[in-house]
């Protein structure tokens, strides 16, 4: 996420699945896989579509095992392949692949997203226009490149933060987000060797407009974000991406908040960074309710690099320097710091006197130099090999780098564990295995630490943040090259982390909804992936964040977004531009304040005041005292036409809740119900807050609420 003056950034269809009982090895069987190729793929190569086709074998295998997974690769009569897999491993497949909702939405055709950032490098592949039409006829943007490098594909970009200039991207946060909301299909995409395959964005039928509205360095100035919005929306976008933010102020000083609520009062939909200031609560950025809040959590993938140490004991670690010549024999393993803590961190010349010849060294990666000068100073030393203990701050995060030696990043409490091993034998031994790119990590997606946290400071009624995608290791365009194939390879992408990452992942699915659903609300397309929301990992268990210990609603709100539930969710609760204004007078602001806001004469006296509790929310977040509260909320049904639902409380501890009426049923009498929630404090408790959910269940969908309470 990047700051202002107070901003900053928050650094293909499938056919059919058949089964040809050919042949059965360990519980494999052959699966022929059919496949649609998607337009952007028409002209790829033999090798760029057999990549895309390992792409879709299952998640629990490596690189070399996808391969030995691959059956045929079909070219010419039909799109697909065959593969060796499991039942479960082929409904898995089905899964993975999601592209029922892609197809439905029409992989976010006629679908214009604005994206606010450092710019965008026009001419990187991922924003070819091969394959799309031209933008809508409602379209009134322009392009301040040279024309030759706008197209179908990026059909506005226009610069705030230097006026008149071309937007182009000197940091590559813009290029990075841009692409994957709504990037092109680019074959042959990688990154120091590994994550081979085909790179895609979100949506990648959408179109993009592009506004500069931060330098080089990440900052971003209120001024210039006001601007681009408000232009954005002259232009005629129908998502806006804001991958920053800035400290929580009251709505009426926060330039996002008051452009965002004119730009839903036009049905664009706003997706902002919730903040890269986290395992720290409440530290939230962008709390406005009419905003979608994003937090960040891991994807399913490490570059793996397996520390086998001489008891059997193995530590999975990340590393981008794969050697394909490096001995699985056991070597003698040293600790750094064995003997001094001014080389436990293997800065440059600390091991002069240190006997690591031929050795695997465990280093801290603390201290004053870069992970890569650790590294060489292992090198230069004569050790064979690097194991790089990660701070206790990091938790389960670990990164891959491009070591200039066999190296391993661990975790802090692997690094505890290896220590101790050194520490239990007068001839400790260890060696790396190096897997390559890994897929299927059972606990993901885990909550990064990075990602801020609530309660929210602006609106404490409201729950904060939203929502939860992808933002750890993203891998996506660049604007210059930073890997080994700089001299070879015209797409350029890096990997990068933060909650500017998630951001653009949930404005692609927003993107697809809205192509899905072009009736839908903004608040009705939150409301879809709030309420559908996982609250579990691939493992089946609860979502944890970064130390394995169990996340609560204040860090991941709703849960991590699910774009196939969201497609059919079933219920939504649909907020309009006017509702606001009675949460707003609830809030204690004046009509002045509320004027800035919704852009015209407020009186609070005329308008009702409600609690923050009480606007039609997807969420629940209240400060409970001794006397019971009761809220209401609308559902509007866009399910099935006969349908009904039962209430099913999980209760937050020391709370009753109960629900008025606990059946909801609609015919043709109309879509929309209303209920009330009464929550009673039932005992006295040490928590500080509890939580719990409100479901709302049918034959077909569980339509989830969230609730926090807080004790006062």
């Amino acid at each position: 996420m990047f700051t202002s003056s107070r901003a900053v950034i928050h650094s293909k269809d499938r056919s059919s699945i058949t089964k040809s009982i050919i042949k059965r090895e360990s519980k494999l069987e052959t699966y022929i896989i059919f496949l649609k190729k998607p337009e952007g793929m028409m002209s790829a190569t033999r090798e760029d579509v057999d990549s895309w086709y390992r792409s879709f074998l299952p998640t629990v295998t490596t690189s070399s095992s996808n391969q030995q997974r691959l059956v045929h690769s079909y070219h010419n009569v039909v799109t697909g392949f065959a593969a060796k897999l499991t039942e479960e491993e082929a409904k898995a497949v089905e899964m993975k692949q999601n592209l029922g909702f892609w197809n439905h939405s029409n992989y976010g055709k006629g679908v214009i997203i604005g994206v606010l950032d450092t710019g965008i490098k026009a001419s990187h592949p991922s924003f070819s226009d091969e394959g799309m039409p031209p933008p809508p006829a409602k379209w009134k943007g322009k392009c301040e490149f040279n024309a030759t490098l706008c197209n179908n594909k990026l059909i506005g970009a226009r610069s705030f933060y230097l006026p008149g200039k071309p937007p182009g991207d000197n940091n590559g946060h813009g290029t990075h987000t841009a692409s994957t909301a709504a990037g092109s299909w680019v074959q042959g995409a990688s990154f120091y060797g590994q994550l081979n395959g085909t790179a895609v964005g979100i949506a990648p039928s959408a179109h993009l407009a592009i506004y500069r509205v931060c330098n080089g360095f990440g900052s971003c100035a209120d001024s210039d974000i006001l601007a681009g919005m408000d232009t954005a929306v002259e232009d005629g976008v129908d998502v806006l991406s804001l991958s920053l933010g800035g400290p929580s102020i009251p709505f009426y000083e926060d330039s996002i908040a008051i452009g965002a609520f004119g730009a839903i009062q036009k049905g664009v939909f706003v997706s902002c960074a919730a903040g890269n200031s986290g395992p720290y609560n409440r530290t939230l950025s962008n709390e406005a309710p009419w905003i979608l809040t994003v937090g960040a959590g891991i994807v399913d993938r490490n570059i793996r690099a397996k520390v086998l140490l001489g008891n059997n004991a193995s530590y999975d670690g990340q590393s981008f320097y794969q050697p394909t010549n490096f001995s699985s024999t056991l070597l003698p393993l040293i600790y750094a710091g064995a003997n001094s803590n001014d080389s436990a961190f293997c800065d440059p010349g600390s091991l002069k006197d240190v006997d690591v010849r031929g050795k695997v060294v465990l280093c801290e990666s603390r201290g004053f130099s870069g992970v890569v000068d650790k590294g060489q100073e292992v090198k230069n030393a004569g050790g064979a090999a690097m194991i790089l203990m990660n701070p206790e701050s990091f938790g389960n995060i670990t990164a891959a780098y491009l070591h200039v030696l066999p190296a391993s990043d661990v975790t802090y409490a692997d690094g505890l564990n290896i220590k101790a091993y050194i520490n239990s034998t007068s001839s400790p031994m260890a060696t790396i295995i190096f897997d390559g790119t890994v897929f299927g990590v059972p606990y993901a997606p885990q909550l990064a630490y990075f990602s801020s946290r609530g309660p929210s400071l602006a609106s404490p009624g409201i729950l904060k943040p939203d929502i939860i995608g992808p933002g750890v290791d993203i891998l996506a365009a660049w604007p210059y090259a930073v890997d080994n194939n700089r001299n070879t390879k015209p797409a350029t992408f890096n990997m990068i982390s933060g909650t500017s990452m998630a951001t653009p992942h949930l404005t692609g699915i927003a993107a697809l909804l809205k192509s899905s659903h072009p009736d839908w609300s903004p608040a009705a397309i939150k409301s879809a992936m709030m309420t559908t929301a996982n609250l579990t990992n691939l493992g089946g268990t609860p979502i944890t964040d970064d130390i394995f210990d169990p996340v609560n609603v204040f860090s991941i709100g709703s849960g991590h977004v699910n774009p196939v539930k969201a497609d059919d969710p079933g219920l939504i609760y649909d907020i309009q531009p006017d509702d606001y204004i009675p949460y707003l007078c609830g809030l204690g602001y004046n009509d002045t304040a509320i004027g800035i806001i919704v852009q015209r004469s407020v009186t609070c006296w005329n308008n009702s005041s409600i609690p923050e509790a009480q606007l039609n929310y997807p969420s629940f977040s209240l400060n409970l005292t001794s006397s019971p509260q009761t809220y209401t909320r609308t559902v509007t049904n866009v399910g099935s036409l006969n349908s009904s639902y039962s209430a099913e409380i999980i209760a937050p501890q020391g709370v009753d809740v109960k629900v008025t009426p606990g059946l909801i049923q609609f015919s043709e009498g109309g879509p929309k119900a209303t209920y009330s929630v009464t929550f009673t404090r039932t005992a006295n408790t040490n928590l500080l807050f509890s939580q719990g959910f409100l479901n709302w269940v049918s034959a077909d969908h569980v339509v989830r609420s969230p609730i926090t309470v807080l004790f006062a």
